[in-house]
């Protein structure tokens, strides 16, 4: 075994493996900008309702897995949570301790590259992205 493979193995254990683009996984709860179909702000979410566009998304895209903050409380994104179980989809709260904007975000396991369309752009969205 070269001296630089067994480097590299003792540095993936001590720190672990490295992370792509960790920024937007930061941003994006865990995945990356590539996978995402639609995301919704925290503000978004915590508003009366479930956004129409986000339900159309999870009933078109049963394939899909849906990220929620775990920063925002239960009744914020029950709704999101009861849409995802009617279409069959899974999802992950992620507690990861990292600030995002973003409260919830549906995504497919592999690149999808819809970023004219990811963010349901409202007066909601302009105030948490700003």
């Amino acid at each position: 075994m070269s001296k630089q493979k067994l480097e590299d193995i003792l540095k993936q254990g001590i720190y672990g493996k490295p992370e792509i683009r960790p920024e937007e996984r930061k941003l994006f709860l865990s995945t990356i900008a590539e996978r995402v179909y639609l995301c919704l702000t925290d503000s978004q979410v915590r508003h009366r309702g479930i956004y129409p566009e986000m339900e159309k998304a999870m009933k078109e895209r049963k394939s899909a897995h849906l990220y929620i903050d775990g920063n925002l409380n239960y009744p914020a994104y029950s709704n999101y949570i009861k849409a995802a179980n009617k279409y069959s989809i899974p999802f992950t709260i992620v507690n990861d301790g990292q600030d995002s904007p973003i409260g919830i975000v549906l995504a497919a396991d592999t690149a999808v590259n819809m970023e004219s369309h990811m963010f349901v752009k409202d007066e909601l969205y302009e105030d948490d992205m700003a």
